[in-house]
């Protein structure tokens, strides 16, 4: 069947989940999870993946009876105008927050690792323009060049772990519980908005060719990259251990310029285009998602055009830190405190709303 104009199918919705939340394997996410966790990270992400399936699911559930609705559009219909815009509005402050944080780390990432002699604001405008001119293409050309590009990422990144795994030890595993069961739930739920990202794709659920297509992508995605995060955090683990794992801003740039593929010396080479370019589609999706969002709450149906005016923002506030490595890590982590709440919290009581009104009455699974 032809897919309707201005809409994307699953596959393009399920390589958008694994390029924006599968990447955060390659920032500083797993020293987070790592300082928490210590080398039982890996356990902390499968029950994180476990807590966020259930506010996933309804959230679902409370689409399944507004479809052909966004996120801002469900808000105002559950909580009326005035408060369904006013949790808009902070959803878009965390969002856009978030974005700022992760844009700078990124630019950090490039700058500390790979192009050392190159200011920061040059890399940092670099990445807006391109991203920005890659949103304003629109969510079917950011979904397609997602689905393409999807298996180079993806295979290069397995190539990683398999030689990681070679070169590692399977003993930095134990104790296998790190500091206690406890500890890990503990990281788990401090840290469960890693994977809020799913909250805010219900911004884009209406452009998603069908409800099972939408529902069938989602549950597909949140597994997947459950999965690949969790195996991610074991490689780090077996590599450098823990301790040194916890210390290294980003273990995924140290592993890959650590192993050795035959008679390729430098590996990260190798790897570094096509993460690149997962980057580039990641922020591409998030100003598209933040200017839909706005868009919604100003009454903006041309929102395309607000995409500049957001990415010259993002850029002008990242820029401001004068330490960015250890600013914009605090920074993240205080957002991931921030917004787990509101993750775990904002889809049941939609939930409970919806079922008060009586809208799951005309529910229909199409």
């Amino acid at each position: 069947m032809r897919q309707d104009k201005g809409k994307i199918g699953i596959k393009e919705y399920f390589a958008l989940i694994s390029l924006t939340v599968g990447a955060k394997l390659s920032d500083d996410t797993p020293a987070i999870i790592y300082e928490h966790a210590k080398n039982a990270g890996w356990l902390a992400i499968l029950l994180i993946g476990i807590l966020s399936f259930f506010p996933i699911i309804l959230l679902i559930k409370v689409y399944s009876a507004h479809k052909g609705k966004n996120l801002h559009e469900i808000l105002l219909h559950l909580f009326g105008r005035f408060f369904g815009t006013l949790l808009s509005i902070c959803l878009l402050i965390g969002g856009t927050t978030a974005v700022i944080a992760d844009s700078g780390t990124y630019v950090d990432i490039i700058g500390s690792m790979y192009f050392t002699k190159t200011p920061a604001i040059i890399l940092y405008i670099i990445l807006m323009v391109i991203c920005a001119y890659g949103a304003k293409r629109g969510i079917e050309q950011i979904g397609t060049v997602s689905w393409l590009l999807l298996p180079y990422i993806k295979i290069t990144l397995f190539v990683a772990l398999i030689f990681t795994f070679r070169k590692g030890t399977l003993g930095y595993l134990f104790p296998f519980w790190g500091e206690g069961p406890l500890e890990v739930a503990k990281a788990s739920v401090k840290n469960v908005s890693i994977f809020v990202d799913f909250f805010y794709l219900a911004l884009i659920m209406p452009l998603i060719s069908s409800y099972k297509d939408m529902k069938k992508g989602t549950l597909i995605g949140l597994g997947f990259i459950t999965v690949e995060l969790s195996l991610a955090l074991v490689a780090f683990v077996v590599l450098f251990d823990y301790t040194t794992a916890e210390m290294l801003n980003y273990p995924f740039h140290e592993t890959i310029r650590f192993i050795q593929i035959g008679f390729l010396a430098n590996v990260e080479t190798l790897f570094f285009p096509f993460w690149l370019v997962a980057t580039l589609i990641r922020f591409s999706f998030y100003l598209y998602l933040i200017a839909t969002l706005l868009g919604g709450i100003l009454k903006i149906k041309e929102f395309e055009y607000l995409i500049p005016l957001i990415a010259t923002i993002i850029l002008l506030i990242g820029l401001s830190p004068d330490a960015p490595s250890i600013t914009l890590y605090t920074v993240r982590e205080k957002i991931l405190v921030l917004l787990s709440p509101a993750f775990m919290i904002l889809p049941p009581f939609m939930w409970i709303v919806a079922k008060i009104r009586g809208d799951f009455k005309n529910e229909t699974s199409l």
